[in-house]
């Protein structure tokens, strides 16, 4: 296959240096962390009901719980104040006035709620406030299988009380998996949507396989652009190209759980699970080749450097005319849920950058310097011991995260009144 050559900076590198400095505790040691509990087991609710304080190395904040969601997995904010969230078994709830309404909203199609897929994730329209349409990605089933699924982009007209009308799928990947599988979703400034697949692991034959990844005539393991009719773009990368699907923007994707456009740049940055070791934050570029799964800064869950159902296929971390990250994890946290701070209600962590680990139970806060790279990494939020789904930064300048519990919650965070930060 054609791979796009590209000359390396020396910030990357220093980037990746930050990531490995990090000390090896604990290894990822599944695919699938965050599933629910055995069948048997009872559902815990172990976070606090009401506010809790707590401090981070620069700025003491409030975390106010709102109780009510099953496995919760992305959240918009509406025109109104209230908000929409997704629950990976097929519900898409509301928040009103910070209370979890009991009756889910109807219109959202069935979906395979197995191996992490589900209903994922969410987004608005940019012109949401005139004709009222919600995006959404789920998984839908294979007809005749009990486990295969593929990843869906659909949308629905909002009627602003607990119903989708109009619901139509936009664009069916051929995506079809037994495995565990992501599928997020970000509107460009120009109003063109980014979609991306990920399928971390080897499955069953017949189904898709993180090789695919490679391979430039399917969806799997790639980031697609649509228009916001599910349509394919004219001026795409590799449109009109024989042999490439023209909906790629770029591949070589592993898992990507988070998704979303940079607030001043307009760069299309992205996060993704890597295996054991070698989560990893990535710049996406049109065209680009992103590695997986030839090259990783992880390795497979059975410890070995390649192989297995999970790991590369190489021992090399780098190759030409792949892209390398811009920053990695190792040990594995399972990123999920990426978010840029830019409020004032939280003034010393403006400018950073804000992401869930499913693995970590953590929050985790990266600073960046005044070149953009990152210097400091801070874990936040590991007192309540639950997996982070999302995190989102609210029109009201707080940040909003979600905990991926059979209990799970979402969480609040704000200023605690009459504290100062000391503004690092």
């Amino acid at each position: 296959m054609h791979l796009l050559s590209q000359k390396r900076s020396f910030a990357p590198i220093v980037a990746l240096v930050l990531g490995l400095l990090v000390p090896v505790t604990s290894a990822q040691q599944a695919p699938q962390a965050g599933d629910p509990p055995q069948l048997g087991a009872p559902a815990k609710d172990t976070l606090a009901d009401g506010p809790q304080v707590f401090t981070s190395t620069v700025q003491k904040f409030r975390m106010v719980p709102i109780k009510g969601l099953d496995r919760p997995f992305s959240l918009v904010f509406l025109p109104d104040g209230n908000m929409l969230i997704t629950e990976r078994a097929g519900r898409l709830r509301i928040v009103k006035n910070g209370v979890v309404d009991p009756q889910p909203i109807s219109g959202i199609p069935s979906v395979l709620d197995l191996r992490l897929k589900g209903l994922q994730d969410l987004a608005l329209h940019p012109r949401y406030a005139e004709n009222k349409l919600v995006y959404f990605t789920y998984y839908k089933p294979k007809p005749g299988e009990k486990d295969v699924a593929t990843a869906v982009l659909a949308r629905g007209r909002f009627d602003n009380n607990h119903a989708l009308t109009d619901v139509r799928d936009l664009f069916v990947s051929d995506a079809w998996c037994a495995s565990p599988s992501a599928a997020r979703i970000a509107f460009a400034r120009d109003g063109k949507i980014f979609l991306a697949i990920g399928v971390p692991i080897r499955g069953r034959a017949g189904t898709a396989q993180p090789d695919d990844s490679q391979l430039p005539g399917n969806d799997v393991g790639k980031v697609l652009r649509l228009n916001d009719d599910g349509t394919i773009p004219s001026d795409n990368p590799f449109a009109g190209k024989p042999g490439y699907k023209p909906e790629i923007y770029a591949l070589g994707i592993r898992n990507s759980l988070g998704l979303v456009i940079h607030p001043q740049t307009g760069e299309l940055w992205e996060h993704e699970n890597g295996p054991m070791g070698g989560d990893e934050i990535n710049i996406i570029k049109p065209g680009r080749n992103y590695g997986w799964p030839i090259i990783s800064y992880g390795r497979a869950y059975n410890g070995d450097l390649t192989g297995d159902t999970s790991g590369p296929t190489s021992e090399q971390h780098q190759m030409p005319g792949m892209e390398e990250p811009f920053l990695i994890w190792v040990p594995s946290i399972a990123p999920s849920g990426l978010a840029f701070y830019t409020g004032d209600q939280l003034p010393a962590w403006k400018g950073n950058i804000f992401v869930g680990g499913m693995r970590g139970m953590v929050l985790q806060r990266i600073v960046l310097n005044a070149k953009g790279m990152p210097i400091l990494r801070e874990n936040l939020l590991t007192e309540i011991k639950q997996r982070i789904r999302d995190v989102r930064q609210g029109p009201d300048g707080l940040l909003y995260v979600l905990t991926d519990e059979t209990k799970g919650a979402l969480l609040r965070l704000e200023p605690v009144d009459g504290e100062r930060s000391s503004g690092k």
